[in-house]
């Protein structure tokens, strides 16, 4: 079964996927899509990490997501992705769509299109628990930029087409969740 956990910035969808894969009782492989390239960040992951269980697997994948769910799903296993936001800021800089949209261009970028819907297409058919973070950009302001307006619509873009394949789909604010899709 696959979840679908989006929410704002510190709203507790991390939290709540973590509490998801200890209850799932099943072995959990944490898939860290974060790339720590400063202090603010590194401080991030070390309070993510000190949060979860030392038994849980990790498995860094900052651009080759479905590669490393394909290779670590199973009926026994738990997957907890955190985050896909993170991961497609990746891909929009280690392609070209950052400085087509940077120029108000609209995005054109193989890797985006090639990762974001093998994603798509594979989550559907793995074996076991998924549980997948994702932060929902939509809810503020349009952004003044044409980076951060093009990122936040391939953002909503994406949450909509993995809550459209997954089988759960929850909202969470304030450390609470809103269950949107059964």
């Amino acid at each position: 079964m696959s979840e679908l956990i989006i929410g704002g910035a510190r709203s507790g969808k991390s939290q709540l996927a973590e509490a998801r894969a200890i209850e799932s009782g099943l072995r959990v492989v944490y898939i860290a899509t974060a790339q720590a390239h400063d202090d603010e960040m590194k401080r991030r992951v070390a309070h993510h990490r000190a949060r979860r269980p030392a038994e849980w697997g990790l498995v860094e994948a900052p651009l080759k997501l479905t590669d490393a769910l394909r290779e670590n799903a199973a009926p026994d296993t738990c997957l907890l992705v955190d985050c896909l936001t993170l991961w497609l800021t990746n891909l929009f800089f280690a392609g070209q769509a950052a400085s087509q949209a940077e120029a108000g261009r609209a995005i054109d970028c193989p890797l985006v299109s090639g990762e974001t819907g093998s994603l798509v297409e594979t989550l559907p058919k793995l074996p076991g628990r998924i549980l997948v973070v994702s932060n929902e950009i939509g809810c503020g302001i349009v952004p003044e930029a044409p980076l951060s307006r093009i990122f936040a619509d391939e953002q909503g873009r994406l949450n909509q087409r993995v809550a459209a394949v997954c089988e759960k789909v929850s909202f969470v604010a304030a450390g609470l969740a809103i269950e949107l899709k059964r």
